[in-house]
């Protein structure tokens, strides 16, 4: 007997604990409902001012859902990407079946609709049921209680610290009296505020269903492919199994199956007993086993990752947009704090179908696995007039984990600043130049001006900077195809000539043309100062495709440049519709200036280095083509009067020369005129585009002065003039000529052309050498020796007979003409040959 009555004992003493505990709750009960009722005794009294010290206020609120990124397809918004920190999407009432609903009633709280947030008679119930099996076999909490929960619960997984979450987490699972009469109080005072159904529902959207998966629409999606809305009773009970015990009943592992079929049939004959659905419709649940045949897998879809294919890049740049979204709060905290809460629809610019087309594109002409080399490529599209970047292509798979995906894959995006997800930029080679054009025009030159294009070597002190000048030593620099000469300003362009745009960079300030550049949005991608040094002429500048394809289209908007952007508007958790980011666009050139520089751009894409580029679809382009030095970046950009387009091609690290490269669809170094070509071609289709408009007369001669006519002149006399009008003056050597020794033959460029100020004249002069041939053919009677004599004494005495036949015999022996001819000058040093007419030549 004695050695019985220990558990007796403790038997006893825990039935008596739980009767105590369900006096409190009833008092709690008792105290919230009727908090003025005055309650005799001191236990009492003293167990009320415990309660009244716990707190009497929670609100459901909005819990973590998804964040959704779109794009436009057509007329459409089509949905590409999926970001959370928890999967889930809240449902209102009436798109949740009607047998979640009574599984959840019937297997949780059967007495949900009469109690007032607790259930004294449950609560005795469990425990004395717990307390003879000396288990914990049943739970006492109302949906109410589980709601609070959920909600602490959710409420520590938004913590971003991961010791204060795991902290948070626990405390709110604690198994605790003072945390159980918390949300005893907690429970009643949710009963008291929101209607039965509307504690339902918050119950079932904030609810765990294992792994990171909340809400029964997250969880109908991902184990049964389905909505919440057209569950079947066993799905519908098989899930409100798993809340329990998530990790043993979920339906993720084939090993939890058991179990999760175990307390679904319990379920499924709760919801029998309390008539919510019939005896042959629980037979025919039971009956459906839970296996590979009924559990129908979709595995959540989180992250740029498995994003659509055709995006990835472009989700990692929109999430990265979140701290600048001003839809999304009014600071960078509260921006991040919202986004990671979720519930926000980001409606982007991208065209799908373009980018669909481009990436294709890309992908053929710049293969992402060649061996050769490590070979980058990007295409960016932006909307001409509005900024809205369109295309954001890339070479390489997006792959943002830890491990990587190898060779083939990157988490860089090309296309964007460092800051943005993106590189440290690319040298941009002659894409650079039409800043200097436009600086150029705007200092008042024109287009058919006149400059030196050789290959030389300067001293960079003579170039001006007013930003960060001077600069010492010298710079040596050539012409792409060998280029030599004066050229005008506009054929220099279109031939892209290196010594064209030195000699305007020595007229111009490389300040000016920095603000230029900095006026269509051009900064480099790694957020530093652009260089100004004479060689940024020339494209040394490391700077993202996306700022170029912007700045372009700046210029074909003549001169207006609009900043780029991604996110049309967003649609917050409440629904409503908030802007974007704005449309900004400034006057960034004047437009006479603009549309000059780009008349001067077009020629580039009909007959220039971009011709190759071109669709020839009879769309008006502008664009300039940018190769670096040994080739190791290759560049187009170009625009329509709708879309600009950026594209480059070149070494992700390293500095193997394109132009020595060949891939499957021919040289490295030709592949970005093919993607620009045909990617052009496409959106041609889609954003038809008109002509630019005219240039200005003014600008086409600029303040270029025509070269007078200096023959005859002494070079002295010739020298003076030129430099008193400002030009430099090159000494050609002497040539041959009649007129006087030292007199000034020609010049280069001729007499007439329009010269910059500051261009070079070259003076050819006379070596007074030449004297003209006199007429030996006469009356067509002169004999060779009549010839011979007349030369003579013109001062010719080298003469050669040239046998000519003919069938006349009369005519035998005349001379029929001379070269040089008679009139012309001729070298008294050289032979003069006279040709005679003979019957018979020997």
């Amino acid at each position: 007997m004695s050695a019985q009555n220990p558990p007796r004992r403790a038997l006893l003493s825990a039935l008596l604990g739980v009767l105590a505990f369900s006096v409190i709750a009833g008092l709690l009960v008792a105290a919230s409902i009727t908090p003025a009722i005055a309650v005799s005794g001191v236990a009492v009294n003293s167990t009320i001012g415990v309660f009244d010290n716990l707190p009497t206020f929670i609100e459901i609120g909005k819990q973590a859902e998804q964040n959704r990124i779109f794009a436009t397809k057509g007329k459409k918004n089509v949905q590409i990407a999926t970001l959370y920190s928890q999967n889930r999407q809240e449902v209102t009432w009436g798109n949740v079946s009607k047998y979640v609903k009574a599984a959840a009633v019937d297997g949780e709280d059967r007495r949900f609709y009469s109690h007032g947030g607790v259930d004294i008679a449950g609560i005795v119930r469990a425990a004395i049921t717990n307390v003879a099996c000396g288990c914990t076999q049943q739970g006492a909490s109302t949906i109410a209680q589980q709601l609070v929960k959920n909600i602490f619960i959710a409420q520590a997984l938004e913590i971003t610290d991961p010791v204060a979450q795991q902290k948070a987490i626990l405390a709110a699972q604690a198994t605790t009296l003072d945390r159980k009469l918390k949300e005893m109080k907690l429970a009643i005072s949710l009963e008291k505020k929101y209607s039965k159904d509307e504690i339902l529902l918050a119950y079932l959207n904030i609810a765990g269903f294992g792994g990171n998966t909340y809400g029964i629409e997250a969880a109908a999606q991902q184990y049964y492919s389905t909505s919440a809305k057209n569950l079947t009773i066993a799905q519908a009970a098989s899930l409100l199994a798993i809340v329990q015990q998530p990790g043993a009943r979920d339906l993720a592992t084939p090993a939890h199956y058991a179990a999760n079929k175990q307390r679904r049939d319990v379920i499924l004959t709760a919801m029998a007993q309390a008539g919510d659905i019939t005896t042959a419709q629980r037979d025919e649940a039971i009956a459906t086993p839970v296996d590979k045949t009924t559990v129908k897998i979709s595995p959540p879809k989180n992250g740029c990752l498995v994003a659509n294919k055709y995006a990835r890049f472009w989700c990692d740049y929109i999430r990265l947009q979140v701290p600048k979204l001003t839809a999304l709060g009014t600071s960078v905290a509260e921006r991040k704090k919202n986004w990671q809460h979720g519930g926000y629809d980001i409606y982007t610019t991208l065209d799908l179908s373009a980018q669909t087309a481009a990436q294709r594109i890309t992908s053929k002409y710049a293969p992402k696995n060649t061996t050769l080399l490590k070979l980058g490529s990007s295409t960016v599209s932006v909307q001409v007039g509005t900024g809205r970047i369109l295309v954001m292509t890339e070479n390489k798979d997006f792959n943002d984990t830890a491990k990587g995906g190898g060779r083939d894959s990157t988490s860089v995006n090309f296309a964007t600043d460092l800051p943005d997800g993106g590189s440290t930029g690319f040298q941009v080679g002659s894409t650079y130049k039409p800043f200097t054009l436009i600086t150029w025009l705007k200092a008042g030159h024109g287009l058919n001006e006149i400059v030196n294009a050789n290959p030389r070597t300067e001293q960079q002190s003579s170039f001006k900077d007013s930003c960060n000048g001077p600069w010492g030593g010298p710079w040596t620099f050539r012409n792409d195809s060998g280029e030599t000469g004066n050229w005008t300003v506009a054929a220099g362009t279109a031939a892209s000539v290196n010594g064209v745009f030195v000699s305007m960079a020595k007229q111009l300030d490389l300040c000016d043309i920095e603000k230029t550049a900095a006026s269509l949005g051009v900064h480099r991608a790694d957020m530093t100062p652009l260089r100004t040094n004479p060689s940024s002429v020339l494209g040394i500048n490391e700077i993202a495709p996306l700022t170029m394809a912007a700045a372009y289209a700046g210029i074909a908007n003549s001169g207006i440049f609009c900043d780029p952007i991604a996110v049309d508007y967003v649609i917050d958790p409440s629904g409503a519709k908030v802007n974007g980011q704005p449309k900004t666009c400034t006057r960034a050139v004047d437009a006479d200036v603009d549309n000059t520089a780009a008349f001067a751009m077009q020629a580039v894409m009909t007959g220039g280095t971009g011709a190759a580029a071109n669709p020839n679809d009879g769309t008006q382009l502008i664009g300039k083509t940018g190769t670096t030095d040994a080739s190791v970046h290759t560049w187009i950009v170009g625009a329509s009067r709708k879309v600009a387009t950026a594209v480059w091609v070149g070494n992700i690290s390293g500095k193997v020369a394109l132009r020595s490269v060949s891939l499957p669809t021919g040289g490295a170094a030709l592949q970005r005129h093919n993607i620009f070509r045909d990617t052009m071609a496409f959106i041609d289709r889609r954003y038809h585009a008109g002509p630019f408009p005219a240039p200005s007369p003014q600008l086409l001669t600029g303040s270029g002065t025509r070269l007078p006519d200096l023959q005859g002149l002494s070079f002295a006399d010739a020298q003076a003039q030129l430099q008193g009008a400002g030009f430099t003056v090159v000494d050609g050597g002497k040539v041959s000529s009649s007129l006087p020794a030292g007199q000034v033959v020609r010049t280069n460029p001729a007499a007439g052309s329009l010269l910059s100020r500051g261009g070079s004249v070259t003076l050819f002069t006379s070596k007074g050498n030449l004297i003209a041939v006199p007429d030996v053919v006469g009356n067509g009677k002169n004999t060779f020796q009549d010839a011979v004599n007349i030369l003579a004494g013109a001062g010719f005495n080298h003469v050669k007979e040239v046998c000519k036949p003919i069938s006349t015999p009369a005519d035998d022996g005349h001379v029929r003409s001379s070269n040089p001819s008679y009139g012309h000058n001729g070298d008294p040093s050289k032979t003069v040959q006279v040709t005679v007419g003979r019957v018979s030549c020997p």
